[in-house]
């Protein structure tokens, strides 16, 4: 499932980017004109400032500072505008190409707080979210939109914000359903003694805990760790294909450390990125076509993604007539975390 780049520029898309010319145009100049004026009244005020009273070095730094930055933002805000109507239209044409909708806008739902609960995203203090992507790929129901994660460091002077994640936090359906709770990380997130030990046989999630689970195909288990509630379950469910499309989905999005949570017959991915996606707004329209490209490309690797996940025939959902195939048997994860114990450093010992 791909979107026809070609078809949309050569269609509807294209002509309502063609009539884009003159507002492009239009916030382009209004910028110029604001940064000229701008700059025209702050100059004799920094020269007030830096000759005038006797304020100190620091204070007239700070001054100076936030007078260049309150003009540069302000003669930007036009542009910025003019980015977002563009990337708004680009990302809904391509979506209604493909049968889905999208809005620039969204408030997280119970996904987000798995996420933050059985830690696919890491502590934070301030949050952000945008890009919202949904209705059915494949078959399956499915969310998409980015959350930028900050946090506050430093103490005085040095107060900061801080980016601890960028990337997309992913809902779908799964092609079957399943009554555990599976967390695939890379490996190394859960440490035994301090990091000495290797990991962990087992980790609480505020009163949920998952075992260790060892993987059916060696070749994923040093780049994964595995935790389930069921681990003949998590085995299922966790199929080495499945992290092969993992693994692609990351790629595309030029991210890192993918990870995934299992839960409620639905699976939640989050997709660490080193910068925005579907950031399909442009001042030139000599790029419109390549961004639009980039943003068919993410959407082609969620859609090999949800035939991966999907485990019944063909990679579509089984009809509701069929009945569903029984749940396999379970097992209590602090039994088996006792079962493996051993001599207590935990799985990869020193």
């Amino acid at each position: 499932m791909r979107a026809d780049v070609s078809g949309l520029m050569q269609g509807e898309l294209g002509d309502w980017l063609a009539g884009q010319g003159e507002m492009r145009a239009q916030a382009k100049e209004q910028a110029a004109s604001r940064w000229t004026w701008s700059a025209a009244a702050l100059m004799p005020a920094l020269a007030f400032v830096w000759f005038g009273p006797e304020w100190g070095f620091d204070l007239k730094a700070v001054m100076t500072f936030f007078g260049v930055v309150g003009v540069i933002v302000w003669g930007y805000q036009p542009i910025a505008q003019a980015k977002k109507a563009i990337k708004i239209g680009i990302n809904a044409g391509i979506a209604k190409s493909l049968g889905i909708s999208y809005e620039h806008d969204v408030e997280p739902g119970a996904e987000f707080e798995a996420a933050k609960r059985y830690g696919l995203v890491p502590r934070y203090d301030r949050d952000s979210f945008e890009d919202h992507w949904h209705g059915a790929l494949e078959g399956h129901e499915f969310s998409l939109y980015e959350a930028h994660l900050e946090e506050r460091r430093g103490s005085g002077k040095n107060r900061r914000w801080v980016t601890v994640f960028r990337g997309a936090i992913v809902k779908m359906r799964f092609g079957r359903e399943f009554r555990s709770t599976t967390l695939l990380q890379r490996a190394g997130r859960h440490k035994a003694w301090f990091g000495l030990g290797g990991t962990k046989d087992s980790v609480d999630f505020d009163g949920h805990l998952l075992a260790y689970v060892d993987q059916v195909h060696p070749a994923f288990e040093d780049a994964f760790d595995l935790y389930s509630d069921d681990a003949v379950e998590a085995r299922v469910l966790v199929h080495p294909a499945y992290v092969e499309h993992l693994v692609a989905l990351e790629k595309t999005f030029r991210g890192k450390a993918v990870r995934a949570l299992f839960m409620r017959g639905e699976v939640i991915v989050a997709v660490e990125q080193r910068e925005n996606l579907f950031e399909s707004g442009s001042m030139d329209p000599e790029k419109d076509r390549m961004l639009a490209e980039e943003t068919a490309d993410n959407f082609a690797a969620l859609a090999r993604l949800a035939l991966s996940i999907n485990q019944t025939e063909r990679g579509r959902v089984v009809a509701k007539e069929r009945p569903a195939p029984p749940a396999p048997p379970r097992e209590d994860a602090a039994q088996y975390a006792k079962r493996r114990a051993g001599g207590g450093f935990g799985r990869k010992g020193l």
